[in-house]
């Protein structure tokens, strides 16, 4: 099942559970605005070659849009789709005041060099300038995309509508991006586990952990999980699997894949097949890497007691029912990943003020909001009688709902 077939079904699920209007249940699915714009560039070597760019702009009831740009060579409408309504359901949340956006280019961002990037992220800019803004629609990266890439934005932006350093987030420290947003979605998922294992009268220490994807959340993830007394057990990147039954030497492997760009090799561990990561004995599986990987064939076999969702979508719904039923608890990627753009907007309160935190206050703040989230979910599945992704996404869909009726939708 795609992400926005996926996506579709679990909010017409929450919209039942809540008994939304159904004409209003309709108008929460439907984009506000879907953006589709050609960019023509000179490449280095003096040819022309022509890109698409789009940005969805899902809903803006509770708040200014937020969402990724994705420089990707399947940027796929329905994808972009299902990922901007991900988008509002998160912010909504997390009790941010955002809605639900998501963008790309469909590009290989490898095969292009720096300053074909640079002209490409700048076109975008100057297609989209008037559709964007510090109060309409903010954008921050995604896969293929960079702090670099959004302080191009911002430039470029700028250039129309004069210095405006809250239009992106994630951008370098020193063009006004916020300390600690670099760790904030793999600490966010540190304080997603912890309370929820607390839940159960356990801790992050002693725990055993298997994370699929060692970029920048599962790495992160791995270094905050193993200062907190977890044991890491098993982790992947694009280039292979390995594990250690003791745990493995977390700043160890993050020094070695820093140095080879690949956790292969690695020492202090047993080579592991990549497929059965998933299914390797541990207490705590984090899949921080695609969407779509526990699925019906694989889900019977996990022996995690517990799956924390740090990559979106990871779950197929199929797979859902089937750990639900052998009592394997799902915190789903909708609450579990938040910490990134619970961060992002810091940034952006940051820049309006035109006053800096220091990272302990990032720090404290998002576990603040991360804790208040988790509680505010736990409430609407013991209301609802349902299950942690419900919970969630009635939770979402409720305040988006709420927001929606009070400002006058049908006028």
């Amino acid at each position: 099942m795609n992400a926005l077939a996926a996506t579709n079904r679990n909010f017409k699920h929450a919209a039942k559970i809540l008994g939304l209007d159904s004409k209003l249940e309709r108008s929460l699915l439907i984009p506000f605005r879907e953006i589709k714009v050609e960019c023509t560039i000179p490449k280095d070597d003096g040819t022309l070659a022509s890109y698409v760019g789009f940005r969805v702009q899902h809903d803006n009831a509770r708040g200014p849009m937020k969402g990724g740009i994705r420089y990707h060579p399947e940027v796929d409408p329905d994808e972009v789709n299902a990922l901007a309504q991900l988008m509002t359901w998160k912010t909504a949340v997390a009790n941010i005041p955002y809605g639900g956006a998501k963008g790309g280019i469909g590009c290989i961002p490898g095969e292009l060099s720096s300053s074909e990037l640079e002209r490409l992220t700048r076109v975008f800019t100057q297609k989209i300038h008037d559709l964007i803004g510090v109060h309409t629609d903010v954008p921050a990266p995604d896969m293929g995309t960079n702090s670099q890439t959004m302080a191009w934005i911002l430039d470029e932006y700028s250039k129309f509508h004069g210095y405006s350093p809250a239009i992106v987030t994630g951008k370098p420290i020193d063009l006004g991006g916020s300390l600690g947003r670099d760790a904030a979605t793999g600490r966010g998922v540190l304080f997603a586990a912890e309370a929820l294992l607390s839940e159960y009268g356990k801790s992050i220490s002693g725990q055993r952990f298997v994370i699929q994807g060692f970029g920048n959340v599962g790495s992160w993830a791995a270094r905050l999980i193993s200062e907190a007394g977890g044991k890491v057990v098993a982790v992947s990147d694009v280039t292979g699997a390995i594990k250690n039954t003791e745990g493995l030497d977390i700043p160890k492997l993050l020094e070695h894949s820093a140095k080879n760009r690949s956790i292969r090799g690695f020492e202090g561990a047993n080579a592991l097949d990549p497929n059965s990561l998933l299914i390797e004995d541990c207490d705590v599986l984090i899949p921080a890497a695609l969407g779509g990987v526990i699925n019906k064939e694989n889900a019977n076999d996990i022996r995690a007691k517990f799956i924390v969702e740090a990559a979106n979508h990871p779950t197929d719904p199929e797979a859902d029912e089937i750990l639900s039923k052998r009592g394997v608890h799902i915190l789903p990627d909708i609450y579990a990943n938040a910490g990134g753009v619970t961060v992002s907007y810091f940034e952006w309160v940051q820049n309006i003020q035109g006053f800096m935190w220091d990272e302990k206050k990032v720090n404290n703040e998002l576990k603040n909001y991360m804790t208040r989230a988790f509680k505010d979910l736990k409430s609407m599945c013991k209301n609802h009688n349902c299950d942690l992704r419900m919970g969630a996404f009635t939770l979402g869909v409720n305040r988006v709902a709420r927001a929606t009726l009070l400002r006058g939708w049908e006028a």
